[in-house]
């Protein structure tokens, strides 16, 4: 008998699945790990001024909400690891159709890429592209930024994709061949729709990398999140307090995503079962 014949509305068995304990379990052990760092702060003889914080982040004047400095910078991390996570996964998606190709000039390009990128730091990249690239293609610093992440993201992404792929049973492959299907089309009805479903969880990490390794773009002088509090840390000396706080919105970014990769997961899942 399913929930909708005895009268449960589905939202409400979903709700009944969601993970609250493995959430509060979470929050609490967060949440132990600043209360650790607060008492040691403390015994440093360090003079919390939480009450300052707040001017940073948002300001009323004249009945309109004023966007403070770390919240600008929130908002161009945002940008930044939006247009990076769309391009990482695309050139992941590429470069794993081309590492599974047959074209030798293509196994051989993609096979390079994953090794340069792979085997050299982000930040050295990171300055490759803006200095170097950048006055010769005249790429900002934005593009710079997004073209270093989504570079550096989509070599790891190209390997999930790929292990997400060849975990297809073969017999899938031949089953759409048999209906008189070509390469592009077996992917896009048989092929990727199977391979999304087992790969979602890798792809969410790599996707939580990608907004944390976005704070190094503050080294070329983008005021995304991480570089505006630099700046007011050190007008202000809120060390403590402002570091925490980058890290709670880091989190909030984090967080709900995680979440709800994980309920799209089950209810793949539960679909696919069906």
């Amino acid at each position: 008998m399913t929930s909708e014949s005895r009268g449960v509305s589905p939202f409400f068995h979903r709700l009944k699945n969601f993970p609250f304990p493995d959430l509060i379990q979470y929050f609490l052990l967060i949440g132990g790990g600043i209360w650790f760092m607060i008492r040691g702060a403390e015994r440093m003889g360090y003079n919390w001024q939480w009450y300052r914080v707040s001017r940073y982040l948002f300001t009323f004047e004249g009945g309109n909400v004023i966007k403070g400095p770390l919240t600008e910078g929130l908002l161009v991390t945002l940008q930044i690891t939006a247009v990076s996570l769309g391009l990482a996964f695309a050139f992941g998606l590429i470069c794993a159709f081309l590492r599974l190709s047959d074209s030798f000039m293509g196994r051989s390009l993609a096979r390079m890429y994953l090794e340069v990128v792979r085997n050299t730091p982000l930040l050295v990249q990171l300055f490759f592209i803006y200095f170097v690239l950048g006055p010769i293609l005249e790429i900002s610093r934005f593009a710079s930024a997004v073209l270093a992440l989504s570079i550096f993201e989509g070599a790891y992404a190209s390997e999930i994709f790929r292990a997400g792929i060849v975990s297809i049973h073969q017999g899938q492959w031949e089953a759409a061949y048999s209906l008189g299907m070509n390469t592009f089309h077996t992917y896009r009805y048989i092929i990727l729709p199977q391979a999304i479903r087992r790969i979602l969880p890798p792809l969410t990490s790599q996707a939580v990398s990608l907004i944390k390794d976005s704070a190094l773009v503050s080294t070329i002088a983008i005021y995304d999140l991480t570089m505006q509090a630099q700046a007011v840390i050190s007008e202000t000396y809120l060390t403590f307090e402002l570091w925490f706080t980058v890290a709670a919105l880091y989190l909030a970014i984090t967080v709900p995503l995680s979440l709800f990769v994980n309920f799209l997961e089950k209810h793949l899942r539960s679909r696919s079962s069906q």
